[in-house]
């Protein structure tokens, strides 16, 4: 039997430690027997969690020793790891341990030191904090998970999902592990790629800048065709001036903000309205299907079509309306 280990730390978010142990607790081989047993350890006896209540573990850290899996799950608790802990994690690492965090998770790994000189991915809104404070890692903020062997990491909670089953496959096949995202109700694999959903929120523009009635006509504007030169003369100034000071306060290209402004005016279509991929490409001023699915694509990380699967009336049904 594979011994699972969820290491419990102060602030952890418990659907990020639900996630795997009902994954695993679900899977079962051909003649239903467990093939996993889910246990959970922490450093003290008693861990805070994410919202106010208390968590009473059984297990201590010595559960890591003999664990074949350990899965780090996130917390909110952002004070600095006790030495135990990263004793721990290290000494897993060594002995040929496979961990494997969840969302921000990723951050006791790093501090750990696990990461360094691999790629690692976590929830995409730390994924820049996450590069800034340990450098040494690579961090690929538009995965679902990554694999590095013996050390994985996964974005969100539901990538978790993905990660767990991922594992499962490897350990037990196809089978198994397909059985078990049944059980999970989700796909084995998901439609569109292992890509993070990210909203592109445009690079801050400083408050008052001679640019913000710039912007704003973009907005209003991305059906038509917008090139360097327009937006440039518009500006009052050459493309190259235009094009620096343009960087110097958004941190951007104008191609890039203006490419960035139209795969948000699609999502925002492709969530909250019935229209064709066709009408949407000209609304966002795409040009044609073949371009939008494209530029898409590679912005998003996933198609049109998978994006509205996953994403059309997610606004009305947040408002409660049906």
């Amino acid at each position: 039997m594979h011994s699972v280990a969820i290491l419990v730390l102060d602030g952890v978010v418990p659907f990020d430690m639900a996630a795997p142990m009902q994954v695993f607790d679900w899977t079962r081989l051909p003649d239903g027997r467990s093939p996993y047993r889910v246990r959970l350890c922490a450093e003290r006896p008693e861990v805070a969690a994410d919202g106010g209540f208390t968590l009473r573990v059984d297990r201590g850290l010595e559960t890591l020793a003999d664990a074949d899996t350990v899965i780090v799950p996130g917390r909110t608790d952002e004070t600095p790891l006790s030495p135990a802990v990263v004793a721990a994690l290290r000494q897993a690492a060594e002995a040929g341990t496979r961990i494997a965090s969840v969302c921000v998770g990723a951050f006791v790994l790093a501090e750990a030191g696990l990461l360094d000189g691999l790629r690692a991915t976590t929830h995409w809104v730390a994924a820049g904090r996450l590069a800034h404070a340990f450098p040494l890692v690579d961090v690929e903020p538009d995965v679902l998970y990554v694999d590095n062997g013996r050390i994985l990491t996964s974005a969100g909670a539901a990538a978790a999902l993905d990660m767990c089953l991922h594992m499962i496959r490897r350990d037990l096949g196809s089978a198994v592990a397909a059985d078990a995202a049944r059980m999970s109700v989700m796909p084995l694999e998901r439609e569109g790629g292992q890509a993070q959903f990210i909203v592109h929120d445009h690079p801050p523009v400083p408050r008052g800048s001679a640019l913000e009635p710039l912007l704003e006509w973009i907005e209003d504007n991305l059906a038509h065709e917008v090139t360097l030169g327009a937006l440039a003369a518009r500006a009052g100034m050459s493309e190259r001036t235009f094009s620096r000071r343009f960087r110097e306060q958004t941190g951007t290209t104008p191609l890039q903000w203006l490419l960035r402004a139209r795969v948000r005016r699609a999502q925002y279509l492709l969530e909250n309205s019935d229209h064709t991929i066709e009408r949407i490409a000209r609304q966002a001023g795409f040009g044609s299907p073949t371009a939008f699915r494209e530029r898409f694509r590679k912005v998003v990380g996933t198609t049109p079509y998978a994006y509205r699967s996953s994403f059309h009336g997610r606004r009305a049904a947040t408002a409660g309306v049906s």
